[in-house]
């Protein structure tokens, strides 16, 4: 079984525009996110996929391997799709690049359920919300499951409910490491974008309304996603004492 990752980047991020290469402890946040997936057990291959000469240049610079891909996809999972098209595997690990704290072991963990059971053909990590403003913030995607942790929804809005009194209701977040079998990668990028995926804009939507499953795995590992200046610094002051940056900075 071969196993490839993606990094799918760009540089016209709406709400933070050159997100890719903002400098973290002196390095692009993309070779931060690039060179910890690289220590993962279980990747074969590891590529950014990208539109712009900037990104990719600069990951060949740093050591590392890029496809360029057309700058007219929406979507990461059709830009992945397409960087994917001519490259022989297994299953395709669609890893975000604004999570430059990501362990290599979640990435391992996220492809677990596909390599044990060849029934599931995509999965997505989950971890508990730890506070009330990351419940309520729109850019934390929270996602509820069933008795077996396959998805059901997934929101921007705080889902579960805590205004009928609930106690300890448990707030549970997207992890955006989504391993696909690769078959299911093509058909999901030429599924029909659906209502819920629109409003919610959350790519994973778009496989629970047309019937397929998405297998939820809980991570006790802690990464934080880089969408404004407020979470770069934050991620910086961690950055400066993990253990993991000491090994390749």
């Amino acid at each position: 079984m071969k196993i490839v990752g993606i990094i799918p980047a760009r540089m016209g991020s709406s709400r933070f525009p050159g997100k890719p290469l903002a400098p973290i402890c002196g390095k692009p946040m993309i070779e931060h996110v690039y060179k910890r997936s690289a220590m993962s057990k279980t990747l074969d291959e590891l590529y950014v996929a990208t539109c712009d000469s900037e990104i990719y240049d600069t990951v060949i610079k740093f050591g590392g391997k890029a496809i360029m891909t057309s700058d007219c996809h929406e979507r990461c999972t059709d830009r992945i799709a397409e960087a994917v098209d001519n490259i022989e595997a297994d299953i395709i690990v669609n890893i975000q690049g604004d999570e430059p704290l990501i362990l290599p072991e979640m990435i391992d963990q996220a492809l677990n359920p596909l390599i044990e059971d060849e029934t599931i053909l995509c999965s997505n990590l989950m971890a508990e919300i730890s506070n009330d403003k990351d419940f309520e913030d729109p850019n934390e995607v929270k996602v509820v499951v069933d008795l077996d942790n396959f998805a059901l929804y997934f929101s921007r809005e705080a889902i579960p409910s805590k205004k009928k009194g609930a106690e300890n209701v448990i707030g549970l977040k997207q992890v955006c490491i989504i391993p696909f079998r690769r078959d299911f990668l093509f058909k999901y990028t030429k599924l029909s974008p659906t209502p819920l995926e629109i409003i919610e804009s959350v790519d994973m939507l778009r496989a629970i309304e047309h019937g397929y499953k998405v297998k939820m795995i809980k991570t006790q590992y802690e990464t934080y996603s880089v969408d404004n200046m407020e979470d770069l610094n934050k991620v910086e002051t961690l950055m400066k004492t993990d253990e993991l940056f000491k090994e390749y900075s």
